[in-house]
């Protein structure tokens, strides 16, 4: 089995003939799929990603294989499982986020990475450009940093009163480190003050605590360890009285004030219209028209 083709089927090729999957290969195809978070949080996005290959053919333990790994927001579990998909063979990774994908990057530069969602591949070095990512790199972008001077624009509308708004992301992420700064240039007229930064889970709670009557608001930068971590930040800024900015919806469901989403099923790559070029794609959403590039 080619990777070229496995990597065809996850940009929403129409599928190998019905005569070719009838002939059961002597070896399945391995997808490693790397889930940056937790079984329970990106359930939504494993079950689309998995109906999408079933509609094309491809069924776990009968067609192909999946190697499921989840690194529970650790980022330093990332080079152990990259590690261990080379060890296996796998004919192509899938995965999300930005630190997983540079992880897995710097452990392979022939295997195929196909990232499902990332903030700002450019920006972050991942891929060339989007018109032409290059290298062993493909996937798409859900523009995180961009959309940063939008999500405080309608914080400021929805509570016209904020004047402080403070910034809660991972700091240890290049990605974060783009989204922070974009949300402070665009920030004059509200009047940012406050900004943080957490690295581990045991520095949210003394991050949150510390707003008290220092800020009006919060803006939350989402990545995989604040993704694992979203409830007890909605908990903790709600028992402060701080209206809460998140990127997805995912947050509205445990318990946040506001969301400014982008794209829906962000591994459901497969049914999505991509730019293609020599076996690699890049996937832009368009926030002005609601459409994909």
């Amino acid at each position: 089995m080619r990777r070229r083709e496995l990597i065809k089927l996850l940009g929403g090729a129409a599928g190998w003939p019905v005569a070719a999957q009838a002939q059961q290969p002597s070896k399945l195809p391995i997808i490693g799929f790397l889930g940056a978070t937790t079984p329970s949080i990106w359930s939504a996005f494993v079950a689309a990603f998995q109906q999408r290959l079933r509609e094309l053919g491809w069924i776990d333990d009968s067609t192909v294989t999946i190697e499921y790994r989840w690194a529970q927001g650790r980022d330093e579990l990332y080079a152990a499982f990259a590690a261990e998909f080379i060890r296996l063979k796998v004919d192509v990774i899938v995965t999300a986020g930005t630190d997983a994908i540079i992880t897995v990057m710097q452990a392979t530069s022939e295997i195929p990475i196909v990232f499902a969602a990332v903030g700002d591949p450019v920006g972050t070095g991942l891929v060339a450009s989007l018109a032409h990512p290059g290298g062993n790199v493909t996937g798409l972008s859900n523009e995180q940093a961009d959309l940063a001077g939008y999500r405080l624009e309608l914080l400021h509308e929805v509570v016209p009163s904020v004047h402080r708004v403070a910034l809660l992301g991972n700091i240890g992420s290049p990605l974060i480190l783009l989204e922070m700064k974009a949300a402070e240039e665009a920030a004059p007229k509200l009047g940012l003050e406050v900004r943080l930064g957490v690295k581990k889970t045991e520095d949210v709670d003394s991050a949150i605590e510390s707003l008290r009557d220092r800020a009006d608001a919060l803006y939350v930068c989402t990545d995989p360890l604040i993704s694992t971590n979203r409830v007890r930040i909605n908990i903790l800024a709600i028992g402060e009285k701080l209206p809460t900015m998140n990127s997805f919806r995912e947050y509205v469901r445990s318990l946040t004030a506001l969301t400014f989403r982008i794209c829906s099923a962000v591994l459901a790559i497969s049914s999505t219209r991509f730019c293609v070029g020599s076996s690699r794609l890049i996937c832009q959403w368009n926030s002005r028209s609601n459409s994909i590039l």
